[in-house]
This record gives C-alpha cells, structure tokens and sequence, in this order.
C-alpha cells in the first residue's frame, strides 16, 4: 500500500510529517517518503513503533531492550541497542529525530505532526461524543476515520508482547467504532448494515452483548424477530456453558421485544417467557464493507 494516498489525514492536510504505524510503517514529510524498507530490519521497524507510539515520554534503554527482544535481551544489548538507534536516525534524515539524555531515548516530531494511532484514538473518542450529542453524521463520519485505521494490521510478522498489547488495543478501537457506524446506521433504517456491523463485532468479541443486542434490534427493525431471538439464543447458551453467567438487563428486555414481536409473548400475560428457542438457519448474504 502506497501510504503517500491515504486519505485518512485531510483534515490534517497542513502537517508537516506524518507517521503511519499501521499497515506499512513509514513517515511521511513533504515530499519526502521513509519506507518501511528502509527500518533496520524487524527490530528496527519495533523500536521505531515504541519511539513513535510512546513519544509524548521519555523510554529508558532499559525498557526499550526489553520490548526490542521481547524480555530477552543479548548480553551486549546496549551496544546492539545503540546501533539499532544510530540506524534508525540515518533513515528517518531531518523528519525526525531521536533524542537521548540520561540513559532514555524519545522520539521528536514537530507540534502539528501526525500520527495515525493517535489519530485512531481521537477519532473514536469524537465518535462516540458525537453519537451522544446526538450528531449521527458526524459520529458516522468519525466512526468510519477510527474503524479505517484500527483495522489495518500492526506490525505484521512481529508477535512480542509489546505488539500483542497494541494489536488489542487497536482491536478494542476498531469495536467500538463498528458499534458507533451500527447504532448510526440503525437510527437511519439501515438495518442490513447494522446486523452486518454487529456481526463483525461478535466474531472480534463474542460476548459483547451491546453488539448482541444491536443485533436483534437489527432484526426486529427489519422485521425478523425470529432472528432476533436465534441470537439472543446463542448469547445465552455460550454465556452460560464458558462464562456460567446470564444476559444483562438489556439483552433481556430486546429478547421480550423480540417475544412479543413473534406473537409468543403477551406483555399483559404475566407468563414467564421460555428461553428455550429454536435457531433459524443463520443468513450471512448480506455483506459490506469491513
């Protein structure tokens, strides 16, 4: 992928560097491109990943040993440390710099610099802001900007706890990002769209219930309150067998929606409804973009 395209920063189209640390790491300044090819190998490419993701803070060697050899540095890790630096300080030029004072290192980027896993992360919390404040277009706006960034992959091939960290975070970015485009995209009557969001969220995280839940409003807004009640089925069953615990208050009241909707509840009855339901074939046709 080409990251000089990436439309992601227009509204930080005045920047002067831009770095991308997800899909392929590179940096970005003016017409100046530092690719990913050009880090120094595996452990370059993750020094430069801590440097950029932390940079707000200065990094002992200490820690950046650790996370460089993921806890089991070469006895001459400093001098190795110290190469990997000097390395990474040819290839970035004037776009960066990295700096070292009292045995830690911190990467200097200029005051409008760009990051996109920052940018990540205030895309969502503008999201989720928005949708509260009731703005549905810019919270759909915002939610598209999170979920574009959080799910490109991070440092493909490196699998160091440090990574695994981040990889998860972005993960938990990328969920609540498909929650906000679902909820926004319910509220407009896209109902395919929003079973569609809940679905991808489920395979993430299949205990989400706030996803379980979008998902049978889904339905019972398209109409399929059988569905509705297929999924709340499966909730309750994987809830109970891993977690031995039960649906929250939520998921229950969509479920006696999602009764009285197929004709099997009465709400002035005062039966206590069955939870035993059978699962309609699952349809997974119905697709969009991820």
């Amino acid at each position: 992928m080409d990251t000089r395209d990436d439309p992601l920063a227009e509204r930080w189209s005045a920047v002067t560097v831009r770095v991308y640390l997800t899909g392929n790491v590179a940096v970005e300044d003016g017409d100046l491109l530092v690719p990913e090819r050009r880090f120094p190998a595996r452990q370059g490419r993750l020094a430069f990943a801590v440097l950029a993701w932390e940079r707000h803070r200065a990094i002992s060697s200490d820690e950046l040993a650790e996370i460089v050899w993921d806890g089991e540095p070469p006895n001459a890790w400093r001098s190795a440390l110290r190469a990997i630096i000097s390395k990474l300080r040819t290839a970035l030029g004037e776009s960066a710099t990295i700096e070292q004072a009292f045995g830690c290192y911190q990467l200097r980027l200029p005051v409008d610099a760009w990051v996109d896993v920052e940018a990540c992360d205030a895309a969502i919390h503008e999201a989720e802001s928005a949708l509260l404040d009731d703005a549905s277009d810019r919270a759909m706006g915002w939610a598209l900007v999170a979920n574009a960034i959080a799910r490109r992959s991070f440092l493909a091939g490196d699998d160091s706890e440090w990574t695994e960290h981040r990889r998860e975070h972005l993960r938990q970015v990328r969920v609540r990002a498909l929650e906000v485009r679902g909820q926004v995209s319910l509220l407009n009557g896209d109902h395919v769209g929003t079973a569609t969001d809940a679905q991808i969220i489920l395979g993430l995280d299949p205990y989400r219930e706030t996803a379980l839940t979008l998902l049978m409003k889904a339905h019972l807004a398209a109409g399929n309150p059988a569905h509705a009640l297929a999924a709340y089925e499966e909730l309750r069953v994987g809830l109970a067998k891993d977690l031995g615990t039960s649906p929250s208050a939520e998921s229950e009241a969509v479920f006696l929606d999602a009764l009285a909707a197929s004709g099997a509840l009465t709400r002035d009855a005062g039966s206590a409804p069955s939870r035993a339901v059978r699962s309609p074939p699952r349809s997974r046709s119905s697709r969009r973009s991820t």
